[in-house]
């Protein structure tokens, strides 16, 4: 029973360390270092399946890693071709109601404990050269299945010269595979619901929310070692108009329009952030470009939403730590500007980006006194 008790410890510590998991990283790397603990292996990995591109790619690889083994590669994937215990028996016997049990590989080539079928000969050859390459003596695979389909598998390794994994060493493997999909599952919630934090609904760009906690973070780094900080503020022209005359289906599908136009643009960007921040008031924010190369995509910007069917172009002002604005020292500052600068675009309905510190009006506009004292909009008295 000391065995099994054991086992069982290894199980409830396994949930639980996924359960604490913040991250799919860290989740990823909990799954994997709690099978390799509960199977006394020496490294595991977990991969998942990526049907649309036909590969098994690796998430993570824990702990006595090989020679060129990142923790967590960025292209380490194998067509599922050379693995077709994924793709053949595996989705196959699942469909038809059987259970996915773990088997094992030895780096003789000799059939292990189960197999596709139990008691069959693997089909995994290439899985024995890697055992052989990387100096391992034997390893359990483990389906995970997630929501009734083959999600990916849990694979645990131990060097050569160990004791080879045995039958119950894989009926062991099979449930810690089943508690790693149950911590997947939970990880995949949370990421969904911290996704949908800080995601607008309609367009799929990130929120007002998301905005504040990046551009905090730019300003620190700016204050830090004075990287160039750029924001970019639209307002989409004629919304409202269109709302009136066609019904708010066809506003909607304006914003999610012109939400993609601003994806596009700010791709040019390296990492830019692409955001609205709430109605048709729409920003980029760029941590490190030049403040030119922001301004050309803001231009760029203008000119793409200037044929958007229904639309009526977009004002659009620029504030850049680049440009000669003064000391910025809070994300407030270089909202403001922005914000002034694109005040100065809507009333002038200029076709051009306005730019903070090209045009002799803007600063003086963010100075001036607020309408309302708690807004961040306090040149028109929005609400954020």
């Amino acid at each position: 029973m000391g065995g099994d008790d054991e086992r069982l410890r290894a199980v409830v510590s396994l949930a639980q360390t996924m359960a604490a998991a913040y991250t799919p990283r860290d989740s990823w790397r909990a799954a994997a270092l709690g099978a390799c603990e509960a199977l006394n292996g020496s490294f595991a990995a977990l991969s998942v399946w990526e049907r649309d591109r036909g590969r098994l790619r690796v998430l993570v690889n824990a702990g006595q890693r090989a020679e060129g083994e990142e923790e967590f590669p960025e292209e380490e994937a194998y067509p599922v071709h050379e693995f077709p215990e994924i793709t053949e028996f595996l989705h196959e016997r699942w469909a038809g109601g059987g259970e996915p049990d773990a088997w094992v590989e030895t780096a003789d080539g000799q059939p292990g404990a189960g197999g596709p079928a139990r008691g069959a000969r693997p089909y995994c050859h290439q899985r024995v050269a890697a055992l052989r390459r990387r100096g391992r003596g034997c390893c359990v695979v483990a389906p995970i299945v997630l929501h009734g389909r083959a999600w990916g598998e849990l694979y645990v390794a131990r060097p050569a010269g160990q004791p080879v994994f045995g039958r119950a060493d894989a009926d062991f493997a099979t449930v810690l595979a089943a508690v790693v999909a149950s911590g997947i599952a939970q990880t995949e919630r949370l990421e969904e619901v911290r996704k949908l934090a800080f995601t607008d609904p309609l367009t799929g760009l990130a929120n007002r929310r998301a905005v504040d906690i990046r551009l905090d973070e730019a300003i620190e780094r700016h204050r830090a070692d004075d990287t160039v900080v750029s924001l970019v503020v639209c307002d989409l022209n004629g919304l409202k108009a269109v709302n009136d005359t066609h019904g708010h289906a066809v506003g909607d599908r304006l914003l999610e329009r012109f939400g993609s136009v601003l994806s596009l643009c700010g791709a040019m960007l390296p990492e830019a952030l692409a955001a609205r921040l709430g109605g048709d008031e729409f920003c980029l924010l760029a941590a490190g470009p030049p403040a030119e190369d922001v301004v050309e995509v803001a231009t760029e910007l203008c000119d793409r939403s200037a044929v958007i069917e229904l639309g009526d172009g977009v004002a659009c002002g620029v504030a850049s730590t680049g440009d000669p604005i003064g000391p910025v020292r809070s994300a407030r500052r270089l909202f403001r500007l922005a914000d002034a600068a694109q005040y100065r675009a809507k009333a002038a309905r200029s076709l051009r980006p306005v730019v903070a510190g090209r045009d002799g009006e803007v600063i003086r506009l963010a100075d001036s006194p607020p309408k309302s004292a708690h807004d961040r909009r306090r040149l028109r008295g929005n609400r954020p």
